[in-house]
């Protein structure tokens, strides 16, 4: 249920948030492990000959583009943050798809409450050491080792342990901002590494305008619109909401007789957040770490040309990535909403939907709301994301490919979501003074 009380202005809300003590020092722990984060990526791993790697690199951005941006440029400034999220993320997916598929990791999450999750939490940084391990073997000895002044086993196994190491200092992080900080630590670290990455991509834009005269002007400038389009969308797409009205019936408690009460139950457009987009995002960035680790010059040219928004065959990549984005909107949807939970709740306070029968039918009715929504919420976020870098390509402006829709979905998404849970800090800290009063 939401509350009808009038939500704070954004004065009212940085006035509460300079007052509240507990929140200032979520802000401050948020802030200082985002700082120490950034630090780590400019700890260089040792042993390697550095010009070559940058030289072999800059010409692969299909290949490090998204994933370089994610970690921060900690990949092609081979520092031991490299890896940065990525193996939380991975591991995150992989669990949570079995979660759906095996019933002990179901009953776990649904059934045992707080200590089932946090069952399932330490399940997770289990499979992200043993994925951070065959990410840092592999990219040492199969990509890292023809650039290294010793090359050999010694080499990997140093670097495959630094590597790893990192990954795992960046995970408790995140889990650390969690927990005592604002918001969502995996998601806010991302938004941090991209937002690092925009000086340098407006600064290659500069040069291109500046180089390429009024013709390239011209193009930038409908990119900056479609752009600025793209997020008045998103914000569309996260905010959207439908609300179901609910009436509790009339209830006597002693000698008084409460009135019929009305509320809403609401339902976003898209429940799933931004945790969709990077989930996906994660999934199209393999087959192009696969093609480059192994060295094969066929699976290399066929990754390139249909699964590279980049590439002669992008429309494969495009729907690929439409119908990721769909298929993890679904899945969140139904890890964070539970039709038969909603209707069982909704029975036990006594309250219902006008027109739908309690139990049951009120359960198939949410779901059946809750599918609409999330196939129309899903279907905006893929058209959001694939738009951008159509026009892209199309107006043949290739220094904000490293930027990208998947990287605004990211930024505004993550932006409203961490905004919404200092609101929630705020409104909590309001009522808390009205209640000392």
């Amino acid at each position: 249920m939401i509350s009808r009380d009038k939500a704070p202005t954004a004065q009212e809300t940085f006035m509460q948030m300079a007052q509240a003590a507990g929140l200032r020092g979520r802000l401050l722990v948020t802030v200082g492990i985002l700082i120490l984060v950034r630090l780590g990526i400019f700890l260089p791993v040792p042993g390697i000959n550095r010009e070559r790697f940058a030289e072999a690199i800059s010409g692969n951005n299909s290949i490090f583009g998204l994933l370089d941006i994610f970690s921060g440029r900690g990949l092609s400034t081979l520092g031991v943050f490299a890896l940065g999220i990525l193996p939380f993320i991975n591991a995150s997916i992989i669990i949570q798809l079995l979660t759906a598929a095996i019933p002990s990791l179901e009953n776990l999450q649904k059934n045992e409450g707080e200590a089932g999750r946090r069952k399932i939490s330490q399940i997770t940084r289990y499979v992200t050491v043993v994925w951070a391990i065959v990410q840092s073997v592999a990219f040492s000895a199969l990509f890292l080792q023809q650039f290294a002044l010793n090359p050999g086993p010694l080499f990997v196994a140093e670097t495959a342990i630094a590597l790893t190491a990192g990954s795992m200092f960046v995970m408790w992080a995140s889990e650390l901002i969690t927990e005592r900080g604002i918001g969502n630590g995996a998601s806010l670290l991302i938004f941090v590494n991209i937002v690092a990455s925009l000086p340098k991509s407006l600064g290659n834009t500069i040069d291109l305008v500046q180089v390429g005269g009024r013709e390239v002007v011209g193009r930038v400038i409908v990119l900056l619109l479609v752009f600025l389009m793209t997020i008045v969308g998103i914000v569309f797409v996260q905010e959207g909401m439908r609300r179901i009205p609910i009436i509790s019936a009339r209830r006597q408690v002693g000698r008084r007789v409460l009135a019929e009460q009305r509320s809403f139950l609401p339902l976003r457009l898209n429940q799933g957040g931004v945790m969709p987009i990077i989930f996906a995002a994660a999934i199209l960035s393999l087959p192009l770490l696969i093609a480059n680790f192994t060295k094969n010059a066929d699976l290399a040219n066929i990754v390139n040309t249909y699964l590279s928004p980049s590439g002669s065959g992008s429309w494969v990549y495009a729907l690929v990535y439409m119908v990721s984005i769909i298929f993890f909107s679904y899945f969140y949807s139904s890890l964070i909403l539970n039709p038969v939970d909603v209707a069982q709740n909704l029975k036990k306070m006594g309250s219902s939907i006008p027109g739908i029968r309690p139990g049951k039918a009120t359960s198939e009715y949410i779901e059946r709301v809750s599918n609409r929504l999330t196939f129309l919420g899903s279907l905006f976020l893929g058209l959001v994301a694939i738009i951008p870098t159509a026009i892209e390509s199309t107006l043949n402006v290739p220094t904000f490919r490293g930027l990208g829709a998947t990287s605004l979905l990211i930024l505004v998404g993550v932006a409203i979501d961490t905004a919404r849970q200092i609101q929630t800090y705020v409104i909590s800290q309001r009522y808390e003074g009205m209640v000392k009063q």
